[in-house]
């Protein structure tokens, strides 16, 4: 029976060229699904880009550019940094596509019919920055600018004629979906903040502008366009070509596994999609992941800062994997991490070069001196043989669930640890002391080979295109990997040719 799997990105918005959060959202949805393609799921991965609203039509007023040229230029950077990256999405989603807005404008009749959405005027507080509306308690004066408290960007007070969504009616039925589902929304404090944000009372919220024209029009209604919001979450469906729900690839992924999404999104995921899902009868999600910031020098990256880390240069100097790993390894996941320069050139030496590098070096030099670049044939498995590649097989069901789990970093730390004790394995047993001991010797070799392939199998779904240079040792191309094949310890044939590793990762010279 057919496994299937669906994993979502934030959809970008494209108001400005990509940043290091944005790569690192991409790389992280990569990771899970990755793995679930090597686990032998059907996967579907989708990224995109947020084009509509008010943030859009002025960025390309002040380029003077159509809205729609602005946007083909700006999305084509996203779609690009999507192949820079290696990223395996099986669709690419923007909003100014025909299928989308169809979805969108089905979806705001489905909320018609359900009652949930009335014609009234709207007075507040709008940040067109984050497309957001905040509440009078939300707002506070910095420098004599109003601004929000939550994100700190500026704010005016828009009164216009609007369409309202009855988010207020929802509130209840949302706390007891969130209390029946506990693992709707990690990490538990992004869901401890949704929760205490809807117990706070839900005001029902505009989900219309007259105000500008760039979006889609109201179905019922020609001078108001919707919600940039409710437009975007939409994505998430209409990519599976809703609202069709009978063809074969809604009804295979629907509903999503995962939407993974920056934390300052949270609320817009967490409330206003569930709610606008249960008042048109979808099924919701299955989970909300909001992940951390990447910052710099404790601050979140922003381009008004000036302290953006630009993937591409750091590309440019050290290399697509190295950046993967590093931003996998040093971001506690869910958590806000601190990157630097100094820090990446660390963990390229320590893990990657000296570590799973210098390994996949050394055995197969020995490999060529003393086994003529062939898997050796191999006697009995001894208990250290037999500790070492039981590891594996006792631990590929924790290796699934720390996946399923969203515990990226316990995922990591086995690899990390697994690597560890694969050098120490190999200098403990001392092959080259055993050259009056050929099964012995051919025996650890071959163990050693059995745990280059297990790892790289492992690391796979963080730095691919390493790990299948390391995997071609044996000849097994991308097509073939297998995670499940980590648990057979006699996966390699014996007399098979391999080639030697030569350098997978430059070590950085301070």
């Amino acid at each position: 029976m057919d496994k299937y799997y669906y994993i979502t990105t934030p959809i970008y918005y494209p108001s400005a060229k990509p940043h290091m959060g944005h790569a690192y959202s991409s790389i992280v949805s990569d990771v899970f699904a990755r793995f679930k393609t090597i686990d032998g799921y059907k996967v579907h991965f989708l990224t995109g880009t947020d084009e509509h609203g008010l943030k859009i039509q002025r960025a390309s007023e002040n380029n003077k550019m159509d809205p729609l040229d602005f946007c083909n230029k700006i999305s084509k950077t996203f779609k690009d940094l999507c192949k820079i990256l290696n990223i395996s999405n099986t669709d690419f989603i923007r909003t100014t596509e025909n299928r989308h807005k169809e979805s969108v404008q089905h979806l705001w009749k489905e909320l018609e019919k359900s009652g949930d959405i009335y014609l009234s005027k709207y007075s507040g507080w709008y940040s067109v920055s984050d497309e957001a509306f905040y509440n009078e308690d939300e707002i506070e004066s910095k420098n004599n600018i109003k601004i929000s408290k939550i994100s700190g960007s500026s704010v005016e007070w828009v009164e216009e004629e609007s369409f309202f969504f009855k988010l207020s009616k929802w509130g209840p039925k949302l706390l007891d979906y969130y209390d029946k589902n506990p693992n709707f929304i990690l990490p538990k404090s992004r869901k401890n903040e949704v929760v205490s944000f809807v117990k706070g009372g839900l005001k029902d919220l505009s989900i219309s502008r007259k105000s500008f024209s760039w979006g889609i029009k109201v179905p019922s209604n020609a001078d108001h366009v919707i919600y940039v919001w409710l437009d975007a979450l939409t994505n998430y469906i209409s990519a599976l070509n809703y609202p069709d729900t009978r063809n074969d690839l809604y009804k295979s992924f629907w509903p999503a596994d995962v939407h993974i999404i920056g934390k300052d999104i949270i609320r817009f995921h967490a409330v206003y999609w569930p709610a606008f899902l249960l008042a048109a009868n979808i099924p919701l999600p299955k989970r909300i992941y909001g992940h951390g910031w990447i910052l710099s020098g404790d601050e979140k990256m922003s381009k008004s800062k000036g302290n953006i880390l630009d993937p591409l240069e750091i590309i440019d100097i050290y290399g697509l994997d190295p950046l993967r790993y590093y931003l996998v390894k040093e971001v506690s996941f869910g958590n806000d991490g601190n990157i630097s320069r100094d820090k990446l050139e660390d963990c390229i030496n320590s893990d990657l070069a000296n570590n799973f590098g210098n390994f996949c070096q050394r055995v197969t030099a020995f490999n060529e001196k003393n086994c003529d670049l062939k898997v050796p044939e191999f006697d009995k498995f001894n208990d250290e043989d037999n500790k070492i590649l039981n590891n594996f097989t006792n631990n590929i069901e924790n290796l699934r669930k720390f996946i399923d789990d969203q515990k990226l970093n316990s995922y990591v730390d086995f690899i990390i640890n697994a690597l560890f004790d694969a050098n120490k394995y190999f200098n403990d047993q001392e092959p080259w002391k055993k050259k009056n001991d050929k099964k012995r010797l051919n025996t650890i070799v071959f163990v050693a080979l059995e745990l280059i392939r297990k790892i790289s199998i492992m690391l796979y779904p963080i730095v691919p295109s390493s790990s299948i240079k390391s995997l071609s040792t044996f000849n097994i191309n991308e097509k073939d990997i297998s995670f499940e094949t980590i648990k057979d310890h006699k996966h390699l044939k014996s007399n098979s040719k391999i080639t030697k590793v030569e350098i997978l990762f430059k070590k950085i010279i301070k």
